[in-house]
């Protein structure tokens, strides 16, 4: 138990140690948490520069061109991607999307990038994918904000080229913790070079890439007697000695992508690959995943957005007890949160590229939240068109074509966008992040007091005297009401009042939190499902301030289009629902029984079910633990076993 703990701390001691401990810049999501609804940092809603938006349409014309060449169909049922797509989206540039025009890239703002990968998202997923992980979490967005401009002279003008880049973080045995992260990274005796070895799985381009991020682990720090690990961020050529690529991993969707398990033997690297200092590997990668993040929400809009025309058709054309089965309630309502959904999404997203445009503004948490939201979102506003189109819901695009009827991407569009509640940080990894950054406030105040660390300069009166100085004043103004002077000229009345709910409910989230805080103290970092409902309620609340400020700009506009106002105002209506919900299970919940339950299972308890079931592969598969023995072998997995015999 001791050895599970000191892991566990030095987990989260590296995990801390990764994160932006300071706020710089105004944050919407951060200040909501503290009770504060600044409506002023979301209205007036950002208009995209026109000059700019020139730019986007320009380009968005050209990609079309490329991507009407493209056959995603085919490309879902042989699983190759087209060498041909490739070559031609290099050729406009798009593999420089995010690359200064210094060198050689199209230095895109964050709003055109996003709207080139709604755009592709709307079409093929797959082609999102390998554009999207080449310059969001690749070798150019690690080099753009920590690299040397000798590094950038160097490697940048090949991946605006067309060179393809991937990432490579996780490991067989390792996801989200990367203190357990066993790959090496060895300085020669000259210090010239570093020798890499290791195994990264789930390499997304990898199998393709010319050029690679590799975070491995240096030489650690000694500090007060302690060793402290170091994971450090290299840029590796693919092509070196002792990179071997030893498996090509296929999945439920997204065929074709390039991904795989790859090998470092003994790879050579000259010590100045290394991007940023040693040590500085994991909050790289955090920095580098932000923004990365707000590409896959993007795409998920595109996804849901191409498919209002085909659905308003199905609906409309498809005839069942004599009228259009959009106008059955239990269709209506499926398709009526599609278009609200659609409009929530859109609005979070082109704000939170707004933010990410700006010096002056930081974006951990709205970058997490728009990636959580809209995963979310997409993943279950297809299956429910899925249940729209009944069993041609379940049918190929390519079965429907041959039998005479309209191919409609939904299906494959519900296989490949279930990867995005897991890419780039899982949903339960967003809550998690979005849970700590919501609690900041008071871990900087209380935690050195309830849970001192060793070396802590400030004394216990000390802490006391600031704790007090803060809690004296912002507690009380939570139970201040809150200002009502919203500035808007054209929401209606039940718009204007779901303004000044959420700007109510900011305050009662942060009391909610404070309460509990005080109520389970150090023990709250174990009470994930009870921090995942306040996350919940500050996302819906984000969201609705979005929504809200969108439909204030979009009447602006035109006044008389009232389509805008009634898309906030049913979005609206349904947050509302889901919040006072969240806050009711935060109270009464069944958390401990879900605990007890699940520990039984575990422990094999619940085995007496699996009786009259096959319960085993194929024979053929059964040597499966001798193919990756480095997982199958592992010391979690030996636990586990042994756990489970018991």
């Amino acid at each position: 138990m001791a050895e599970n703990n000191a892991a566990k701390d030095a987990a989260m001691e590296m995990a801390e140690s990764a994160r932006e401990t300071e706020w710089k810049f105004p944050s919407f999501t951060a200040e909501m948490f503290r009770g504060n609804f600044r409506w002023d940092l979301l209205h007036p809603y950002p208009e995209q520069d026109p000059e700019d938006k020139r730019i986007g349409d320009e380009l968005i014309e050209k990609t079309r061109e490329v991507m009407e060449q493209h056959d995603p169909i085919l490309l879902d049922e042989t699983g190759v991607f087209p060498q041909a797509t490739l070559d031609g989206l290099a050729k406009i540039g798009l593999f420089g999307m995010k690359i200064s025009k210094e060198y050689g890239g199209l230095g895109l703002t964050q709003w055109n990038y996003a709207r080139l990968l709604r755009f592709m998202g709307s079409y093929c997923q797959t082609t999102v994918t390998y554009v999207s992980a080449h310059q969001s979490i690749g070798v150019p967005q690690p080099l753009k904000l920590f690299g040397t401009k000798e590094q950038k002279q160097k490697f940048l003008p090949r991946l605006a080229a067309g060179e393809i880049s991937a990432f490579a973080l996780t490991e067989p045995d390792v996801g989200s913790d990367p203190a357990k992260m066993s790959t090496s990274a060895t300085p020669t005796e000259d210090g010239s070079h570093y020798l890499i070895n290791g195994t990264k799985l789930w390499c997304t381009n990898g199998p393709d890439s010319k050029l690679m991020v590799v975070m491995a682990q240096t030489p650690p720090l000694q500090k007060n007697g302690k060793e402290i690990k170091q994971i450090s961020t290299f840029v590796v050529e693919t092509e070196s000695e002792g990179v071997e690529l030893l498996h090509r991993c296929n999945f439920m969707g997204l065929h074709g992508l390039s991904n795989g398990l790859i090998k470092f033997t003994n790879v050579k690297v000259p010590a100045e690959n290394m991007i940023g200092k040693p040590g500085m590997g994991l909050k790289i990668a955090l920095t580098t995943l932000n923004a990365g993040r707000l590409g896959i929400p993007a795409a998920s809009t595109g996804t849901l957005a191409g498919l209002i025309e085909p659905i308003q058709d199905w609906v409309t054309s498809r005839v069942q007890w004599g009228v259009p089965i959009g106008r059955h309630q239990s269709i209506s309502k499926k398709i009526a949160g599609m278009v609200a959904d659609i409009f929530a999404m859109d609005a979070l997203v082109y704000l939170a590229c707004s933010f990410a445009d700006r010096a002056n503004a930081d974006i951990r948490l709205e970058a997490a939240a728009a990636k959580y939201f809209c995963t979310e979102t997409s993943h279950r506003v297809l299956d429910e068109l899925i249940q729209v189109r009944g069993g041609r819901g379940f049918e190929t695009d390519t079965s429907l074509y041959n039998r005479g009827e309209r191919p409609m991407p939904v299906n494959r569009f519900a296989r490949d966008g279930r990867v995005g509640r897991i890419f780039e940080g899982s949903s339960e990894v967003m809550h998690l992040i979005m849970a700590r950054e919501a609690m900041d406030t008071h871990f900087k105040l209380v935690m050195p007091l309830m849970m001192p660390k060793p070396g802590q300069k400030e004394s216990k009166l000390s802490l006391i005297w600031n704790a007090f100085k803060f809690y004296s004043t912002w507690y009380p103004s939570l139970y201040m009401p809150s200002s009502t002077d919203f500035n808007v000229k054209h929401l209606d009345g039940a718009c204007q009042e779901h303004l000044a709910y959420a700007a109510r409910t900011s305050k009662r989230l942060a009391r909610s939190l404070f309460h509990t805080m005080a109520k389970f103290g150090p023990k709250l970092e174990f009470e994930q499902i009870l921090l995942s409902h306040f996350v919940e309620i500050g996302v819906d609340l984000f969201v609705m301030g979005c929504c809200l400020a969108k439909a204030e700009q979009l009447l602006d506009k035109n006044p008389k289009d009232k389509t805008p106002v009634e898309l906030a105002d049913l979005w609206c209506k349904g947050a509302r629902e889901r919040i006072e919900d969240h806050f009711r299970k935060v109270k009464h919940n069944h958390n401990s029984d879900y605990n007890k339950v699940a520990k039984a299972m575990m422990e094999g308890k619940y085995n007496w079910m699996a009786s009259d079931v096959f319960g085993d592969l194929p024979p053929k598969y059964r040597d499966w633990a001798q193919k990756t023995p480095s997982l199958a072998n592992s010391e979690d997995r030996e636990l586990q076993q042994a756990s489970t015999e018991s």
